[in-house]
């Protein structure tokens, strides 16, 4: 369940950084008002993730999903451009993320795992 929190608190994160672009330095009220509310619902939803998700896994997936998303919506929907080193970084932030998720130990599978090796 911290994963799916922490995936939905990226979506926030690339909803705030897209709506930035789009309040032009927030010059804009209403891009400028979503911007800051999906920031303020974002770090709310990290937060809540934390609880169960090693800070360090936390917050480089959260930024990881959050750059890869905004990088992919700039090149499919605002133009950028299409950069092969640009796609093949993007490919390896999200094999970078996958990684973490596979990797990622909650504190209580380490006390399972401490627990049954002690009794072995």
């Amino acid at each position: 369940m911290a994963w799916l929190i922490l995936l939905l608190a990226a979506v926030f994160e690339i909803t705030w950084a897209i709506a930035l672009k789009m309040s032009d330095g927030f010059t804009k009220l209403a891009p400028s008002v979503v911007s800051i509310i999906c920031m303020i619902v974002s770090i709310i939803l990290l937060a809540i993730a934390v609880r169960k998700l090693p800070i360090g896994t936390a917050y480089a997936a959260w930024t990881g999903i959050g750059a890869a998303g905004v990088a992919i919506i700039g090149i499919l929907w605002l133009g950028e451009s299409r950069d092969p080193i640009k796609l093949i970084s993007i490919v390896l932030v999200i094999v970078g993320i996958v990684g973490l998720k596979i990797s990622s130990v909650s504190p209580g599978d380490m006390r399972a795992n401490a627990d049954s090796s002690s009794t072995q």
